[in-house]
């Protein structure tokens, strides 16, 4: 099998827009702006800070429902009918997005953050929110399955709503005071309400939303134009979002940015070895399973990225916008974004190695 340079649908006519190919550079630009902003007019933070919604700011409320609204928009619910015909590849997925991601994000931010309980905590809630956007494209870039992608992401969607609230709890406030005694537990405590809380504002109610858009649109002016006409245009305002959030943030916490060059690092390592784990983990048992190329690189990205927008929300509603927290939440896409176009080559690569020229496990 000769190695992947394109793929059937058009790869090379989409690929990455400007946003999501620069996506980091343009995050360090953002916290750059938003410091410079901060600092040049102090008076902003009072003013942003003036409206709040449960503790949190309005400009940053909206712009955290906005960059979620977007990837549910485009989830494609109606796919979960497909659910029985892949019912292989769906326990697989399971296994490796609501097992082995949480855990091996858990036990990395112990080994690497012990000492940090806030960024730790950052990178708990990193790991437990499963990708429902960018994986789309890491996966059309490497040629993945699109079909099993759109169903596993409606199903991650579902889970997420119903399970994020109790994994945090879980991770956080019962499992994290057995590893570090009484100290860890009352330095990360919360409540599972407080989740559930941040939860239903910045994914329940864009969930909602995203259902009820793609329903009435669907049903108005047809499936294909949906997906190729309006999602074209509605996708990359998530990013958009994204970035007013980060510029909000830090013109609000700007001082925080002083320890930034260490501090990136202690939590970037982690992540670093975290996604390259998890996507050999899931490429390797979905090749072992016996699933073709396309459908193993649909769940090796399906379950090495994660959902950084629902952590950057979560994390800022429920822990405070100058939280170690938040900022350590905020860091994930900066690592993220690169490691995963990395990936891709990896995969395609892969895809000469291991696979036959049908795509079938050697």
């Amino acid at each position: 099998m000769k190695e992947i340079s394109g793929c059937a649908g058009g790869i090379d006519k989409g690929g990455l827009g400007i946003i999501s190919k620069f996506l980091t550079l343009w995050i360090l630009l953002a916290m750059a702006v938003g410091i410079i902003l901060g600092f040049v007019y102090p008076q902003v933070a009072g003013i942003l800070d003036a409206v709040q919604i449960e503790h949190v700011s309005l400009p940053i409320a909206i712009g955290l429902i906005w960059m979620m609204y977007p990837p549910l928009a485009g989830v494609k619910y109606e796919e979960l009918s497909k659910m029985k015909k892949e019912g292989k590849a769906l326990s697989a997925s399971i296994i490796q997005n609501w097992v082995i991601g949480p855990v091996l994000m858990f036990s990395l931010a112990w080994i690497f953050l012990p000492d940090l309980p806030e960024y730790r905590m950052g990178l708990i809630m990193i790991g437990l929110a499963r990708c429902i956007a960018m994986v789309l494209v890491w996966n059309q870039l490497a040629c993945g399955d699109n079909e099993l992608c759109a169903v596993l992401v409606a199903m991650n969607s579902i889970f997420q709503v119903a399970l994020y609230s109790f994994l945090a709890y879980l991770f956080i406030t019962i499992l994290s005071p057995w590893i570090g005694g009484a100290g860890a537990g009352a330095v990360v405590d919360i409540s599972i309400w407080q989740v559930a809380k941040a939860v239903f504002i910045y994914l329940g109610i864009p969930f909602i939303a995203g259902i009820i858009t793609r329903s009435v649109l669907v049903k108005k002016r047809g499936k294909d134009w949906y997906d190729n006409v309006f999602m074209k245009k509605l996708g990359p305002t998530a990013l958009v979002g994204l970035l007013f959030t980060i510029i909000v943030m830090f013109s609000l916490k700007g001082e925080f940015i002083v320890k930034l060059p260490m501090d990136v690092l202690r939590i970037a390592i982690p992540l670093l070895v975290y996604f390259i784990i998890m996507f050999a983990v899931s490429f390797f048992m979905s090749h072992r399973l016996g699933f073709s190329y396309e459908k193993t690189t649909t769940l090796a990205f399906t379950a090495a990225s994660n959902n950084f927008e629902l952590a950057i929300a979560v994390s800022v509603a429920v822990f405070g916008i100058g939280s170690g927290v938040a900022f350590a939440a905020v860091v994930g896409p900066l690592i993220e974004v690169p490691v995963m176009l990395g990936l891709v080559h990896v995969a395609r690569r892969a895809s000469v190695i291991w696979f036959d020229e049908r795509g079938l496990p050697k």
